[in-house]
């Protein structure tokens, strides 16, 4: 059986995505939607290098083209671009192109931006009737935003772009492609009529913004995050970013929640915030209670002249009694469908008592480690935004109920103290208390929790077909399991395996022969989450970010798309997407807010569980990632976040239980940092206490990529699987031979010394062949899965996986490269199997006819980057030669070369082995 994957459908989705996702933050005169027929200065050199994403593995997606904001305007047909402008941009970039940066974590933040002549601002106004500002920032993986000018903050060139076209234009449009909320100070000194926060789109981001500049589509996207007059206003901006720790002093009180109980006076634009082309009334609102629900319906009517969507958002204020809360807290939303003027939609919103719990860590209710609802009232508020709203009810609870009683873990060893409300003289006040420290240690939890070990009986001709047809158990199959087998299903290999899609992250389960000959699969993860990262040089869709997905509010939008990424998954052999992206925007300069959703858990965890949905609709599925609290990324694999296991458990984790609970998430990925002194990668508190003891969590954990693993008191290393083991972490990620210990791990050794039992490598080699089972890997070696029909989908330069050949470095190796297609726009992508951490000369040896003046230059790719260009002269035909050193850190590697233009054919590649590597600056690391 087949099914059909319309990739015109797919893009259309996506636009959609980004329509909705902008949010109109400034709309004055009504300058938007643009005049049909209108002439439009386009400011801003951006407007010709839109950024699809943030840096990073959450950006490394392959694409054959991304719609920029030019594109967008031009092929909507409504408006018209001065050509005065867009020639001047045209002209200034052939001497001032687009800096890159050196490669992964070291991109520029933004790029230079062109200085103009009030003159000629002038003269550009007396032919436009309206002025759109492109302003544009990156950040990403291993590259937080920094306070600065050109990155959190506009740059004075930029400054007075904005100062002189507000003097000479009477409409005035700022767009802001960026990634992460930024200083919006400019508003207040350069007063744009409208400013369109239209974020990062992937490949169809040009399209949705132009949808929404011409009025196609009424802007529905609200914010996420709350955007303060000051970055030194936010609650974590004194414990963010520096040093080997982050004590998180401000516990829950987190973006909103912060400012609306301490710092109201100090929000720009509020969360939820969003204005539209329209306007809607609520009305008819109406609570009704019942045991363990609230149901919350309102009419919501379009009483302006032009169709949209409305979001409903219902916040709770809940009694402070002795724990303390934040004065509004978000408990639930809807998005209406497209509403005509004059009509209506009644929406309901239900809301768990579960969902506005608090959690009390001291003992201070008299319930320590549960889940609470104190005595007192509880106000629901339903609106626009968490400003723009009216009192739908009151909920009176008399006396102190338990929800759910907890474990007494996650509690963090170091003392600090926390920010909490005080009323005083009528007035909420900032005042402090004692975090409550753990009083047990992890070990002895689980000593207490050790797992039967299974008799080891031996081969009996048992597969894992067996068990998937209840032929035999899982746990008979593992019995046949020998240790070393055991140890090889807790390793996964990368990146870049043979075993799996050429170029992708890992492979895990069977990634030796002797498991392959048991039918387990080779299961392949790729990163995400705005699209697949094929290395390989093959084309993939590259979806809107994470933010501005979240930014929808839509739910069913979300599952829809990840439905469609699906099927591109299976299309492309993938059978693990590495996201959603769930941390919290602690703070806004965290360069991965990107990949993330909201300074809220409750619309993280919602945005997630649709996602995993719309997956696992297409029979894949998402590791939803980093669990917990990877809240920055300087030094994020050796820093320490110092967190209470109050703000954990209602700020921190809140997202992934709700995933977990409504997304059926089945795959987590770990963080590369310590949460409370104990590294997450073996963390037992975290995945075996909460995640599998309290949550019922039945799917497998994988560590980051080369993460660090500790025991409670001991130092970090990145070959202690032992203690990952022991965690209940099933699979290190990544090593460069699974089927051997080519990392030098502890897992024989301390299983000899019975630090770590064989029945934890049993439990977690169950835990891996249960979710093996269920993968799309698991159906392609049973020939049961579904074929994918891409229809309309990009020119592939790779259409068969089984192309991509891996050679096998020896002490010389020679590639034949007669029979390449070398031509202009064409790639080569070969793959290598080389000992780690070794170096090579690598000659390429070519020819051209054309003249010795002629240039050929060639680029080498390698996970997405630009590693080697170098270029032939014209030969009249002879043969020559240019030689490179390439350093091997890793086993397998996938490369790419491209040619960019006509008339050269390459005739071989030549390897030689010149030794160990030795680290040297001036030569390519892979």
């Amino acid at each position: 059986m087949s099914r059909i994957l319309d990739w015109k459908h797919y893009e259309n989705t996506a636009r959609q995505a980004v329509a909705e996702g902008a949010v109109l933050l400034r709309n004055e005169k009504n300058v938007l939607p643009l005049d049909k027929g209108c002439t439009v200065a386009l400011w801003g050199r951006m407007q010709n290098h839109y950024y699809k994403s943030g840096t990073g593995s959450g950006g490394l997606v392959n694409v054959d083209h991304v719609v920029d904001i030019v594109e967008g305007l031009q092929l909507s047909g409504q408006v018209t671009l001065n050509k005065k402008v867009r020639d001047f941009y045209e002209e200034w970039e052939q001497s001032h192109p687009v800096v890159e940066g050196l490669g992964w974590g070291q991109e520029p933040w933004s790029q230079e931006e062109a200085e103009v002549s009030e003159e000629f601002v002038k003269e550009v106004a007396m032919e436009s009737d309206t002025a759109v500002v492109v302003i544009a920032r990156t950040a990403g993986e291993d590259r937080d935003n920094q306070n600065m000018k050109g990155a959190y903050c506009l740059t004075d060139v930029e400054m007075d772009l904005l100062s002189k076209v507000r003097a000479s234009f009477e409409r005035m449009v700022v767009i802001l492609n960026v990634g992460n909320i930024m200083d919006f100070s400019f508003v207040d000194k350069t007063n744009p009529d409208a400013v369109l926060l239209a974020w990062q789109g992937g490949i169809m981001g040009g399209h949705g913004i132009a949808d929404v500049l011409t009025g196609k589509v009424s802007p529905s996207g609200r914010l996420t995050d709350t955007v303060a007059e000051s970055i030194e206003d936010y609650s974590s901006h004194k414990n963010f970013g520096m040093g080997l720790e982050d004590v998180y002093c401000e516990d829950i009180y987190v973006g909103y929640r912060y400012f609306e109980t301490f710092a109201k006076d100090k929000v720009k634009y509020p969360f939820g915030f969003g204005l539209s082309y329209t306007e809607f009334a609520i009305c008819n609102v109406e609570l009704n209670y019942t045991v363990e629900d609230i149901y919350v319906t309102a009419t919501i009517t379009n009483t302006g002249k032009v169709p949209g969507k409305e979001v409903v958002q219902v916040y709770v204020s809940p009694a402070q009694g002795k724990l303390g809360r934040p004065m509004r807290e978000l408990v639930g939303f809807a998005k209406t469908d497209l509403i005509e003027p004059g009509q209506s939609e009644v929406v309901e919103i239900i809301i768990p008592y579960k969902a506005f719990v608090a959690f009390d860590d001291s003992g201070a209710t008299g319930y320590a480690h549960c889940e609470v609802l104190e005595a007192g009232t509880y106000e629901f508020y339903i609106g626009k935004n968490v400003r723009d709203c009216e009192m739908a009810g009151v909920l009176e609870i008399e006396e102190t109920e338990v929800i759910k009683e907890c474990k007494d873990i996650l509690m963090p060893v170091q003392e600090f103290k926390r920010i909490r409300p005080e009323i005083r003289d009528g007035r909420v006040q900032i005042s402090e208390e004692a975090v409550p420290v753990a009083a047990k240690t992890m070990k002895e939890r689980r000593m207490e929790n050790i797992p039967t070990v299974l008799e080891i009986t031996g081969d009996k001709g048992y597969t894992l077909e067996d068990v998937a047809d209840n032929k035999i158990t899982i746990k008979e199959f593992v019995s046949q399991l020998d240790a070393e087998t055991l140890a090889c299903l807790c390793r996964g290999e990368g990146m870049g395996s043979p075993r799996v899609t050429p170029g992708t992250a890992a492979a895990f389960a069977g990634v030796s022969d002797k498991l392959c000959a048991y039918k387990v699969p080779a299961v392949c993860c790729s990163d995400g989450p705005s699209g697949m990262r094929l290395d390989c040089g093959r084309k993939a869709f590259s979806l809107p970010n994470g933010t501005l997905l979240a930014c929808t509010f839509n739910e069913k939008l979300n599952e829809e798309l990840f439905a469609l990424l699906g099927m591109e998954m299976i299309s492309n052999e993938v059978d693990v997407l590495l996201g959603p992206g769930m941390n919290i925007h602690r703070h806004p300069l965290n360069g991965r807010n990107f990949e993330y959703f909201s300074e809220d858990p409750f619309v993280t965890g919602k945005i997630a569980a649709a996602q995993l949905r719309g997956l696992h609709a297409s029979k894949v599925t998402g590791a939803i990632k980093h669990f917990c609290a990877n809240n920055r990324e300087y030094i994020r694999r050796e820093m320490d976040s110092v967190v209470s296991a109050r703000a954990l458990r209602e700020i921190y984790l809140k997202g992934f239980k709700i995933a977990t609970e409504e997304g059926n998430a089945d795959a987590i990925m770990t963080t590369y940092g310590a949460l409370n002194g104990v590294w997450t990668a073996g963390h037992y508190d975290l995945v075996t206490a909460l995640l599998r003891d309290e949550w019922g969590f039945e799917g497998f954990v994988m560590t980051d990529w080369w993460a660090m693993v500790n025991e409670e008191g001991k130092a970090p290393a990145l070959n202690d699987f032992a203690s990952m083991v022991r965690a209940q972490n099933d699979v290190y990620m990544v090593c460069p031979d699974a089927s051997v210990n080519s990392s030098g791990d502890n897992l024989m050794a301390e299983l000899g010394t019975g630090e770590l039992t064989l029945g934890e490598m049993q439990r977690c080699a169950i835990n891996v062949l249960k979710f093996a089972m269920k993968t799309t890997a698991f159906a392609r070696v049973r020939g049961m899965l579904d074929k994918i029909e891409v229809v309309d989908g990009p020119k592939q330069d790779i259409e068969d996986f089984d192309s991509v050949e891996y050679y096998e470095l020896g002490e010389e190796y020679v590639v034949n490269m007669e029979d390449a297609d070398t031509s202009k726009g064409k790639s080569f992508v070969f793959a290598v199997d080389a000992q780690a951490g070794t170096e090579y000369e690598v000659e390429y040896i070519a020819k051209s006819d054309l003249g010795e003046l002629a240039q050929l230059p060639v680029t080498l790719f390698y996970q997405g980057f630009p590693i080697q260009s170098f270029a032939f002269q014209g030969s009249g035909g002879k043969a020559t030669c240019v030689k490179r050193k390439i350093q091997f850190r890793h086993r397998y590697a996938v490369y790419r070369l491209y040619f960019p233009q006509n008339g050269l054919q390459m005739l071989s590649m030549r390897f030689r082995y010149l030794g160990r590597m030795q680290e040297n600056k001036e030569k390519i690391i892979t």
